[in-house]
This record gives C-alpha cells, structure tokens and sequence, in this order.
C-alpha cells in the first residue's frame, strides 16, 4: 500500500493518478481517499487502519496543523485522524507527503 498525505488541495489525488497512471474514475477502484473522516468516530483505528490497508492507494488530509479547536470533540477527532495516520504510515510499503503538488517520498 502508498499511504500520501498533506494538506487540503496540495495535489495528492492529482499525484495519486499520475504514479499509478490511471483517470480519476479508475482511481476509485484502486484508492480511498479523506480517510481521516473515518477516524472520529472510530472504536479500533487499528482494526480500520487494517482495512484501509487492503487498497493500492490510500489519501489522507493532515488536520490538526492549526489553532486547536475549543470543543472537545473536534480535539479528539484531530487526534484519532492523527493516529490512524500514523498507523497507515507503519503498515505503507511508501510513504509520500504531497504538499503543493510536489511529492516528497518519507519512507
């Protein structure tokens, strides 16, 4: 699995197509992406993280690089989307972070 992350709107579905040189739609089968939303509500990450693991490609947003949110449970949903991207990282054969569509490959 490719787990690529970074911001809101830096170009990783953009990159996602081009590495695994497919349309947007063929992307669909082959990738998830926002799993980040899928981690508030979650009661096992590690359960989920598995499941996501099973796709070619999967896209994650960073959250929690800005001024930390005052409701609790915005908090909490910042940090289970930071866990399971960690999770994904240490069960991704790669590891790119795409930040204004240029792709920097961490593992």
């Amino acid at each position: 699995m490719i787990f690529i992350t970074g911001p809101l709107y830096s170009g990783k579905r953009d990159y996602a197509q081009a590495l695994l040189d497919c349309t947007e739609e063929e992307l669909r089968a082959q990738a998830v992406w926002d799993v980040q939303d899928r981690a508030a509500d979650c009661a096992d990450l590690n359960a989920l993280a598995d499941e996501l693991a099973r796709f070619e490609v999967v896209i994650a947003t960073e959250v929690g690089g800005g001024v930390v949110p005052v409701d609790p449970a915005q908090r909490a949903a910042r940090e289970a989307a930071g866990r399971l991207s960690c999770l994904l990282a240490q069960r991704a054969q790669r590891v790119v972070r795409v930040l204004c569509g240029l792709p920097l490959v961490l593992k």
